[in-house]
């Protein structure tokens, strides 16, 4: 095996460590700063300026194109699954009531007369 002090692995492991040391207490020690932090909210309260302004654009770039934005995309979804859930409800309504009608002809209950009523003949009078 190599000497330690020769191995360019452990050196370049070791020139590795101490940087890290290094930039690890340099960020310590701006993030403590209140310039930092104020940099930092300076930064974010811009970044959601700009990304409310793009979200703005595009709705006003959709609309010009004739294309729905997000939100009338969402507000459709929501009426598609309430309709959905309505007609579900009729389609169990309607099996339901299938269901007590087949029960009904078929079941025991009261029996229904014969239908003998047939339509008159040409020659007969109505």
């Amino acid at each position: 095996m190599a000497d330690k002090g020769n191995d360019p692995a452990a050196i370049w492991q070791t020139m590795i460590g101490e940087m890290e040391k290094g930039f690890n207490s340099f960020a310590n020690q701006a993030m403590t700063s209140p310039e930092f932090s104020k940099a930092m909210n300076q930064v974010g309260g811009a970044t959601a300026g700009a990304q409310k302004q793009l979200g703005e654009l595009m709705e006003k770039y959709l609309l010009a194109m004739n294309l729905p934005s997000r939100a009338q995309l969402v507000g459709m979804a929501e009426r598609l699954q309430n309709i959905e859930g309505q007609l579900n409800e009729i389609k169990a309504l309607l099996h339901q009531v299938h269901h007590n009608s087949l029960a009904q002809e078929g079941g025991s209950g009261t029996p229904r007369p014969p239908r003998t009523k047939r339509p008159p003949s040409e020659g007969e009078p109505k």
